[in-house]
């Protein structure tokens, strides 16, 4: 096959269509990952630090298993939904197939830089669309390694990388696609969503937001703290759903701060931290520390940024006017829910939320009054590891949504088709029309 054969062409082809094909890409994706899982680790420590239990965990392991997922099922997603038909449609059989979008852009974030790009690709692959991958370019050795790992599996007209700034990134956006998915910041996603209009290129927007953690009076306070801190700490706070804010009940604050303390410095050790991805981003988070108000004192030395805690914070501060992404913990108390739940509703509807309970009127009031994209009772973040669960947020904290099925459906149509045999064909349908018409319809129609 030619070399210089675009995507737009292969795909008209119709090469992607077949079960087979796409089984043998999602097998190739597979061996070309194991084939560099350990420059992978590598280049993961050398961007973010990340240690190899979490490498694996968030990043490669999670990708080896959503593909295990897409392959098991991908039969059983190709094939084509039978539904009711309505009973006047006589002779007639209903149904939905999914076809393929064709040429379909993934633009990737730093924070999880091999795992959410990766991901997506796997519902795009599952599909049978032909994929552009635009990575992050604040992670040079994941992105690297990812350009390998294309390369290796696949033919560039295929599935391919494109490196680079943000001018590149622009450039991309002024080419035509017949879908943008895109992982990153509300500002970056609305400059996007301007773009894709001029072409009316469908979006999956993936964002973030201030997401809140809430703990009543009835919660297990020992085992909050620690689910709270696996959350928060996970890639050094660099997670879209990683809690950014406590609520804490006044009854219980005190002794949970104390518990809390006690937590980290019984789980964490300096070298178990990620690392935070740039100067910039460093110099960012440090300014959203109040010394005044800090209860966990955390330090700083070049990209390292160990733990601080906030507490005695209220909605003025400047921790709490925007996304924090990194390892801070603003603490705020409560007496009364319905105060916590009107300072949710004044923000933009947040990504996550997180309740810690074990009263189940509270959860069910909290619940059905705040509009957010997933959450978890009684823990944080796990709400993304269950592969059968929609991903994704609501209004500013993003658009659609993916995660094993879903990701088959996002870079699917889901085209609605009937047949209708030719033995019966009714007249009543048909001009000339007249009163017995109009009558009988009436019947039928109501």
């Amino acid at each position: 096959m030619s070399e210089v054969l675009t995507k737009e062409a292969f795909f008209n082809q119709g090469n992607t269509l077949s079960y087979r094909f796409r089984m043998k890409a999602l097998n190739d994706l597979r061996s070309s990952i194991l084939k560099h899982e350990r420059f992978l680790i590598e280049a993961l420590f050398k961007d973010l630090h990340k240690h190899e239990f979490e490498a694996y965990t968030t990043e490669i392991g999670y990708v080896l298993n959503s593909i295990t997922l897409a392959q098991k099922k991908l039969k059983q997603w190709m094939k084509p939904k039978k539904v009711k038909t309505p009973w006047f449609q006589l002779a007639t059989k209903s149904y939905i197939d999914y076809i393929p979008l064709g040429h379909v852009l993934i633009i990737g974030p730093y924070n999880y830089p091999f795992q959410l790009v990766i991901v997506p690709l796997i519902g795009a692959i599952a599909a049978g669309n032909v994929v552009t991958i635009k990575p992050s370019e604040f992670t040079p050795h994941t992105e690297k390694v990812l350009e390998d790992i294309i390369k290796d599996a696949f033919d560039e007209y295929y599935v391919s990388v494109v490196t680079g700034g943000e001018d590149v990134t622009s450039s991309l956006l002024d080419q035509r696609f017949d879908h943008i998915f895109f992982t990153g910041s509300t500002r970056v996603g609305q400059i996007l969503y301007k773009k894709a209009a001029k072409h009316l290129t469908p979006v999956t927007l993936e964002l973030g937001g201030k997401s809140p953690v809430i703990i009543d009076e009835t919660a297990n306070l020992k085992v909050t703290a620690r689910r709270l801190l696996y959350g928060k700490l996970m890639n050094a706070g660099q997670t879209c759903v990683a809690p950014d804010y406590v609520y804490v009940h006044q009854h219980i604050e005190t002794q949970f701060l104390d518990i809390l303390k006690e937590t980290y410095e019984t789980m964490f050790k300096h070298d178990d931290m990620g690392h935070i991805v740039s100067d910039k981003h460093v110099k960012r988070l440090s300014s959203l520390i109040d010394d005044k108000k800090v209860f966990i004192q955390g330090s700083v030395k070049d990209k390292a940024m160990s733990f601080y805690v906030m507490k005695d914070v209220t909605w003025d501060d400047q921790v709490m006017k925007e996304e924090i992404f990194g390892p801070i913990l603003p603490i705020l108390s409560y007496n009364n829910i319905n105060d916590v739940i009107k300072h949710i509703k004044e923000g933009e509807k947040p990504l996550a939320l997180y309740m810690f309970s074990e009263n189940k009127k509270h959860v069910h009031y909290v619940l059905n009054n705040v509009s957010f994209g997933s959450g978890a009772i009684n823990d944080t973040i796990m709400q993304i590891t269950n592969p059968n669960l929609p991903f994704g947020g609501v209004g500013h904290s993003g658009i659609g949504h993916y995660n094993g099925h879903y990701s088959f459906l996002t870079f699917s149509h889901q085209r609605a088709m009937i047949n209708h045999k030719t033995t019966i064909d009714p007249p009543i349908a048909y001009p000339p029309y007249d009163e017995a018409k109009v009558k009988t319809i009436r019947k039928i129609l109501k």
